[in-house]
């Protein structure tokens, strides 16, 4: 039953079953020390009495005579009778027996069928007899005293102790369970808000967030934790959408030329030439969609396995050089001044990933420097990181593009112009790549005076 699965109604009835569980502990506990010392006040009355029976027994021994004759009278004063008269229901009596069981002395509220104690080697015993409490005792000269009290009147008043005490235990369950309701209530509260927040976000608005104004307890920790996910997974999916948005938009462009130089190819009338050049532009078009498709594929690997595959210990510096050389044709056709400053680093890493690295970084800053330019490229150790630095001395980046350059298809007006068939996922695909070997990579520029680019990877022994 879902009456049962609530963590509200077990809260409820576990707090309810120890309030109870102590309550009645409590309460019993209160009783049975009550009932202690009421039998206690009983039994020390009963000793009393005793020895003013005692002393009666004494006072009637007038003439010292053999230690087998009973006395002569036994007689109590006023004060003394007063203590075996009924008061409020109470009956104290006594009754004494010679050593050969001949009953020589009773009270008048004494019952009837008391039967005589049997002598062993004990001097006092104590015993009940149904309702009655009582004490005998034999005392040397041989007879036996006992004395007792009816104890009705005190088993009543223990009842009505224990019913007092269930009232008010009850009474305070009453309020305990409906103080664990409140408790239950405000405790459940920013649970029942997650849950209000986690059914509208389900529905695909990303935007609500769970407002709880206590964050200092484990709630509130929670709160916090799931609303920066929330927050995360807004950014995600608005992420997710944008790049599939500018992804749909780069590859319509190059569709469209091919769809229309095609046309163009086809037509009957179109002389040869015109042919020709149709074709050249249709297959620009398909190299530029190749190269895109291949950097979707690309960062969709690095999404999914979010680290870098076929690691082994690699010199940076030569991984370094070796995509340098390979990019300082292009430098020199446009004139740039490309120098290295190379010192031996070894990392962990996937070699072909940290060329891929550099070979973007490089081909950046070439591609965006100004004619007769510089691209420096160095890679240092620093601590336990290795670092890898390329700067150049291009036109810079505004300070309103700079945190987005690492945006998938995101260009700035001058920096990042879609000429030369660039499809804006180089610097995309140097972050995941450089995130997945457990480092970080950082961008600094100024208009007019160029861009530094800085990858810290983890460094591995024997450096």
């Amino acid at each position: 039953m879902r009456f049962f699965q609530s963590i509200r109604w077990q809260l409820q009835f576990w707090h309810g079953l120890l309030l109870a569980l102590v309550l009645a502990g409590f309460g019993f506990t209160a009783w049975r020390l009550q009932r202690t010392r009421q039998l206690e006040d009983v039994d020390a009355g009963l000793e009393l009495r005793a020895s003013v029976v005692e002393s009666a027994i004494l006072r009637g021994v007038t003439t010292p005579g053999p230690m087998h004759s009973p006395p002569e009278r036994v007689s109590l004063t006023a004060p003394e009778r007063k203590l075996f008269e009924s008061v409020d229901g109470t009956a104290c009596y006594f009754v004494l027996w010679w050593s050969d069981h001949q009953e020589i002395a009773r009270s008048a509220s004494a019952p009837a069928d008391i039967p005589r104690p049997e002598r062993d080697a004990a001097t006092s015993r104590w015993r009940w007899r149904g309702r009655f409490r009582e004490r005998f005792e034999f005392a040397p000269r041989g007879e036996c005293i006992l004395v007792g009290q009816d104890m009705r009147g005190e088993f009543a008043a223990s009842w009505r102790f224990a019913w007092l005490l269930a009232a008010v235990g009850g009474g305070v369950l009453a309020l305990g369970l409906a103080g664990d309701r409140w408790i239950a209530l405000r405790a459940l509260r920013p649970i029942q808000a997650i849950s209000a927040t986690a059914t509208q976000i389900s529905t695909g608005d990303l935007t609500h967030r769970i407002g709880i104004p206590d964050t200092a307890n484990e709630l509130g920790e929670l709160v916090s934790v799931l609303n920066a996910t929330f927050s995360r997974l807004d950014e995600a999916f608005t992420r997710q959408a944008r790049f599939t948005a500018d992804a749909a938009h780069e590859l319509r462009t190059p569709v469209t030329v091919i769809l229309m130089h095609t046309q163009i190819g086809l037509a009957s009338e179109c002389p040869s030439e015109e042919r020709l050049k149709a074709l050249a532009a249709s297959q620009r078009a398909a190299q530029r969609m190749r190269r895109l498709t291949e950097s979707l594929l690309t960062l969709a690997r690095l999404d999914y396995a979010k680290s870098a595959t076929a690691r082994r210990s690699c010199d940076l510096s030569q991984v370094t050089r070796e995509a340098v050389e390979a990019l300082r044709p292009l430098a020199q056709a446009q004139g740039l001044d490309l120098t290295v400053h190379l010192a031996p680093v070894r990392c962990e890493a996937n070699p072909e990933q940290l060329g891929q690295v550099v070979t973007n970084l490089v081909s950046n800053a070439i591609h965006y420097n100004r004619p007769g330019g510089r691209v420096q490229v160095k890679v240092a150790v620093q601590g336990e990181a290795a670092v890898l630095v390329v700067t150049d001395t291009g036109e810079g980046i505004g300070p309103e593009d700079l945190p987005h350059i690492f945006e998938r298809f995101y260009r700035a007006d001058k920096a990042r112009s879609p000429a030369a068939g660039r499809v804006g996922l180089g610097l995309a695909i140097t972050q995941a790549i450089v995130q997945a070997h457990g480092g970080t990579i950082e961008a600094a520029s100024e208009l007019g005076q160029g861009s530094a680019f800085t990858v810290r990877l983890p460094a591995a022994g024997g450096v």
